[in-house]
């Protein structure tokens, strides 16, 4: 009978933010196979959990993988942690997913801290609709050929970005994408823990005044719609969303709340105003 498979979150910054089912799913396990080894046996030290580690990472995932994979099979239970976060999540952990799933093992995720999730939550950014797309690539050409096919889709865009990187990538957001809000977030959980938040051009402004940005960082643009809110009056953009899209009040009232921020009953009784109190639900 094969072993399982667990999926663990560590903490992105801030020790207190490991769940108890995390320490007792590492304490239990049989082999712990972490991005860095090094890192990761301070985390460990840190919890009093003592197993075997081996390393997983990008360069060494198709050989560990299959090592991986033959503990499972002789019936070891393996944890899967990555240096800070949730596995999987812009690493190469899904490929160790992917390879027990199609040989039956069973793979059971252990929520936890995600630095996407925690910024998309502090950042006052429509939630309701996003699109995490990881690292931007570090070439300009193509990093803006890959933001100018994300600038079409809708809800919030979510980017991990490195530090170094932050004030060319929040550079070309503006370029292709013009004036959005964006926000940066940085150094989650941590001490220093900071949300940027302005147009492209007012937080590549506040980024530069920083000097050197440390830390980890989360890059969050507003939907296409949410920049153009702004220059656009509530009874406008309900006219546009209730004529030209066809929308019902209700949806219609919906829609403006999330993209202008206006109360939800604010915005339904100016539909019900626009349409002279008929509405077409």
């Amino acid at each position: 009978m094969s072993g399982t498979l667990y999926i663990v979150a560590t903490p992105i910054g801030n020790l207190e933010d490991m769940t108890y089912r995390a320490v007792r799913i590492l304490t239990e396990v049989d082999l712990i196979a972490a991005e860095d080894t090094r890192h990761s046996l301070k985390l460990l030290n840190h919890f009093n959990i003592s197993k075997s580690l081996t390393s997983y990472f990008d360069h060494n995932q198709q050989f560990k993988g299959e090592r991986i994979l033959n503990a499972l099979r002789q019936g070891k239970n393996v944890a899967l942690i990555s240096d800070a976060g949730t596995p999987c999540i812009s690493d190469p952990g899904y490929n160790l997913v992917r390879d027990a799933v199609a040989a039956g093992i069973t793979v059971i995720p252990i929520p936890g801290a995600c630095a996407a999730i925690a910024a998309l939550a502090g950042s006052g950014m429509p939630s309701d609709s996003f699109t995490f797309a990881g690292f931007p690539p570090s070439r300009q050409g193509k990093r803006c050929s890959f933001l100018t096919e994300l600038s079409a889709l809708p809800g919030t865009l979510l980017l991990y970005e490195a530090p170094h990187r932050l004030a060319d990538t929040l550079r070309d957001i503006r370029q292709v994408m013009g004036e959005r809000q964006v926000v940066v977030a940085r150094e989650l959980t941590k001490i220093y823990e900071e949300f940027i938040r302005g147009t492209a051009s007012e937080v590549i402004a506040a980024a530069i005044d920083q000097g050197r940005v440390r830390g980890e960082v989360v890059i969050l643009i507003a939907p296409g719609e949410l920049a153009r809110a702004v220059a656009e009056p509530l009874d406008g953009l309900l006219r546009r969303l209730l004529d030209e899209e066809g929308l019902s009040v209700k949806d219609a009232a919906k829609k403006a709340s999330l993209i202008t921020g206006t109360s939800r009953s604010e915005a339904y009784a100016e539909a019900l105003r626009l349409t002279n109190g008929v509405g077409n639900e």
